[in-house]
């Protein structure tokens, strides 16, 4: 017999009980206190995790709730009416076509997101104490003020100036600000050192989008004038899109793949 059927044995030569319906019945009407009860009362990475799951759950029941509206659309007659109608009322005479309607539009939201698919969809995180290192500043205890290093290679622009040491919160270091990247371009087979003209977005956070840190899934803004790029009228390319895919900080260079 295998290991995990003895349960289903027992079932078959004792059978149930004579209230196990009434039961799992009372057992189904419970889980949405029990539900409450853990939400309100999870704590830390459990809570983050029950939550994640919750989320998933309910946008699984929106998309059910939603594919049972489409389906419920009461059309119109298809036949032409014995009566003149008015003008406004004549597109009404055309059965609505929500359904196909509803498809339409998310097969054009699937061709947005193809023309702008990256090589890397799903990255690790990085965790912010292996980002930031502390750094205090000042002698006496209550006039130091919170700094953060930047551990990471940055971007900076050409006419990044420096703030107020006093004022400035994040300090990125000179030695690891990168400049360059080695773009491939996947349709010609040809990698070309181009140089960087900003960070689009870095999947971790906003925070690091602002401060032009370079990590593995970012979308850089690179100059591709080099290339001789043009578009249907002619005119030169100047910049596009790639994304990183290495991590610069164990490599101490940028290697990217061009978006086309």
């Amino acid at each position: 017999m295998p290991q995990g059927d003895y349960m289903e044995r027992w079932r078959k030569l004792h059978g149930r009980r004579l209230d196990h319906e009434e039961r799992t019945r009372k057992r189904e009407a419970r889980e949405g206190h029990k539900a409450s009860k853990d939400a309100q009362n999870l704590r830390g990475l459990r809570a983050k995790l029950y939550q994640k799951k919750r989320h998933h759950e309910k946008i699984q029941l929106r998309k059910s709730i939603k594919a049972h509206e489409e389906r419920n659309v009461k059309t119109a007659d298809e036949k032409e009416p014995s009566t003149p109608m008015p003008s406004y009322l004549l597109d009404r005479s055309n059965p609505s076509m929500a359904k196909a309607l509803s498809t339409s539009i998310k097969q054009r939201r699937a061709e947005k997101a193809a023309k702008f698919s990256v090589p890397l969809p799903r990255v690790k995180g990085i965790s912010e104490a292996e980002a930031f290192g502390v750094v205090k500043t000042g002698k006496k205890t209550k006039q130091r003020s919170w700094k953060r290093q930047v551990n990471l290679p940055t971007f900076v622009g050409p006419d990044f100036t420096r703030r107020n040491p006093k004022q400035e919160r994040f300090i990125r270091p000179m030695g690891l600000r990168q400049k360059k990247a080695n773009v491939t371009h996947p349709e010609l087979g040809v990698t070309v050192q181009l140089p960087i003209l900003g960070v689009k977005k870095n999947p971790q956070s906003p925070l690091y989008t602002q401060l032009g840190v370079l990590s593995k899934g970012t979308i850089l803004e690179v100059n591709v004038s080099d290339l001789g790029l043009t578009t249907a009228g002619g005119k030169v390319i100047w910049g596009r899109y790639a994304q990183v895919t290495n991590s610069p900080e164990n490599d101490g260079c940028v290697n990217a793949v061009l978006l086309v």
